[in-house]
């Protein structure tokens, strides 16, 4: 099994922009737009927890168990 990050879809469903998300959390365009372009990227705790704030989600809803790619 293998985590992939949810946050793009969970953004979208928000209507939050990568922009915003950068603006809001602190982290990097260029670290949100990695995280968007590749869901299997390797990310902190500590940034998954700002992301779960911002996006006003448990950060359960942004990772998921996904078969071996």
């Amino acid at each position: 099994m293998t985590v992939r990050l949810k946050v793009k879809e969970v953004a979208a469903r928000q209507g939050v922009s990568q922009r915003q998300l950068s603006i809001r959390t602190g982290i990097t365009i260029k670290n949100i737009q990695r995280i968007f372009r590749n869901p299997y990227s390797n990310v902190t705790t500590e940034t998954l927890d700002k992301l779960a704030t911002v996006l006003d989600v448990d950060a359960s809803e942004l990772i998921e168990s996904v078969e071996e790619r």
